[in-house]
């Protein structure tokens, strides 16, 4: 018998390797150009990057009398692109420990920050459909923005689709452990190279340093 009904699993850090940092500034900078405003300034320029809030977002627009909508979109747009271009120029890549997903005998889900569609194009581009039931992004809205992790709103819909009620929510933040928490899962943290010493405000069930670790964890 397996410990859980479903394992659900975060994208960017945990079945592919984050972007940098560099690559969200350059797009969130390009998104700024194409709305019209060529001089940046940097905190204004750090605040955006990765979407930051919906307050943040219309405090940032204010100071260039930038419309939001029109704003975010062009965010939208450059932000996407930007990984899609990474993943075909090989930058970004699968880690190597995702085969483990296929040895876990329950459902599996995609829970991401990360837009949906980009979400979609990831599972396309590395061949991962079957190891998933179900996967949620985010949609490509400002309202979006409060509906990502920690909120549990799309782990929420995850449960639903696989008609779970026990799962294991795997991931690499604080925000991950989090929604998971909140909405009732174990949880299990991986120390990629990228959080090897994050500082977490919640513990996790589980602290592991590859999704080999994981399948013990269920069966």
């Amino acid at each position: 018998m397996t410990r859980y009904d479903a394992v659900l699993f975060d994208s960017d850090g945990i079945l592919v390797e984050p972007p940098s940092y560099e690559t969200q500034r350059e797009a969130t900078r390009q998104a700024f150009h194409a709305v019209g405003v060529e001089d940046v300034r940097q905190k204004h320029l750090d605040a955006a990057v990765g979407g930051g809030t919906v307050e943040t977002l219309h405090e940032v627009c204010s100071e260039y009398d930038l419309d939001v909508t029109e704003f975010w979109d062009a965010f939208e747009h450059h932000d996407e692109q930007s990984q899609f271009d990474a993943f075909e120029a090989g930058e970004r890549t699968l880690y190597d420990d995702v085969n483990a997903v296929s040895d876990l005998p329950v459902t599996r889900g995609v829970v991401s920050n990360n837009h949906h569609s980009t979400i979609e194009f990831k599972l396309d581009f590395f061949g991962l459909h079957s190891l998933f039931d179900t996967y949620y992004g985010r949609e490509k809205t400002i309202e979006s923005l409060r509906l990502m992790k920690p909120n549990t709103h799309y782990i929420d819909r995850a449960m639903a689709d696989l008609g779970a009620e026990s799962a294991l929510y795997v991931g690499d933040s604080d925000s991950d452990m989090v929604a998971a928490e909140r909405a009732g899962l174990d949880s299990a943290f991986v120390r990629r190279s990228h959080c090897q010493d994050a500082d977490l405000s919640v513990t996790p069930t589980y602290d592991v340093d590859s999704l080999h670790d994981i399948v013990p964890l269920v069966v």
